[in-house]
Formats: structure tokens, sequence, C-alpha cells
């Protein structure tokens, strides 16, 4: 197994390996639309970071990646990569995302009712880096993730950060743990993430963050 920066020849086996990295994971796929999806979570940082980008592979073929970026105030927000998304691939006129928004403004008004706050963007000066990581399921255990992490932890301080922020799921504990392993600490409240489901169930968003000084 190795693990490295990414290169421009990667992107269209990294595009490839994006459609099964998340495979079983509460948030293998958000409203069905794989290509809107990989518009909002990896062309970005293939574009905008290459440099904040690894992948790791065996015998040549990729089994995961992390796309990392070092100053999160100079990268587009999560909420508006979805709304450029949204308007590009049409996405209230497909079934699939059509019924995720719905179900998504549901959430929101019920929890506006109740007062209940609701997953959105993280941003603190303390921790201006952020992370995703995802790893093919035949790679899972076999040390691809730790690699990941430790290529992006030696950046991060080799550019003088002085923390890192992730966003995952409060249910999805392989993950959690795997974070706490390599430093994180869970970080604020866990609100409910709109229009997301797993096992029929709603899921809420867990922030992570690591001091580096």
């Amino acid at each position: 197994m190795e693990a490295r920066m990414f290169a421009e020849t990667d992107r269209t086996q990294l595009r490839a390996l994006f459609s099964r990295a998340g495979e079983g994971a509460p948030t293998a796929s958000l409203w069905g639309h794989e290509e809107s999806e990989a518009a909002i979570y990896l062309h970005p940082y293939m574009d905008l970071e290459p440099s904040s980008l690894f992948v790791a592979s065996v015998d040549g073929a990729l089994v995961g990646y992390l796309a990392g970026c070092l100053d999160s105030a100079a990268f587009p927000s999560e909420g508006e990569r979805i709304e450029n998304a949204i308007r590009k691939y049409r996405l209230f006129f497909r079934r699939g995302p059509a019924t995720f928004f719905a179900r998504s403004l549901a959430d929101l008004t019920v929890s506006k009712v109740r007062r209940r706050p609701t997953a959105g963007d993280f941003t603190d000066a303390r921790w201006p880096s952020h992370l995703h990581i995802n790893v093919a399921p035949e790679a899972r255990g076999t040390g691809a993730a730790d690699a990941l992490m430790a290529l992006w932890l030696d950046r991060l301080k080799a550019a003088g950060s002085p923390g890192c922020h992730l966003q995952t799921l409060a249910e999805n504990t392989r993950a959690v743990r795997f974070f706490e392993r390599a430093g994180f600490a869970t970080h604020g409240p866990t609100p409910l993430v709109p229009g997301l489901r797993y096992e029929g169930r709603g899921v809420h968003q867990q922030t992570m963050v690591k001091n580096l000084h």
C-alpha cells in the first residue's frame, strides 16, 4: 500500500473511486445524484487545492483519498458548493434530489418550531483547516486511512496551521473512533442533518477538532 500526494494523472481514477469509497457509510450518498455530489466534495479539492489532496493505492489502483484544505475561509464553503450544484445540475427537477430537499425543508421547519439547531458550516479561527477522508471497503483496516492522515498532519504542521476540524456523523461510530485515535476530539452539539436519513432514521452532525500547537 502506498500513500502519496494527488497527481493530475489520478483524476479519472479518483473520480471513479469517489463512486464507491463511502459505500456502507451513512453519507454514502446524499440524494442519489453522484455527479453533483462529486462537484461538492471532490472536484473543488482537485481544482483549487491539489497539494492538500492525498491518495492511497494498492498495486497502482486507488483505494482511498483524503481531501484537505489549509484555510477554510479561503475555500468555497460547503453551503456555497451545494448551492452551485443545485443550480448547475437543476437538482430540484430531479426526483431523488427533489425528495431530499423537500425532506430537508420539512426537517428545518420542525427544528425551527422546536427551537433545535440544525447542521451547518463550521467556522472557528482556532481550527481553520479541514478534511474529508474516504476509503474503499476492501481497504478498510489495512492502514490506508492512517497513512493518509499521517500525510495530512505532516502537511498541516509544515504549513503552520494552528488546528484542523472535520464534520462527520455521530451515528458513524467507526469514523468517530478513527478520528479520536488520530487525536481529534468531539466539539459542540450534534444537530440534525436536514434531509439525510440512514436506515430510516435522521442523523446528526458531529464536529471534531485537533489542535496542532
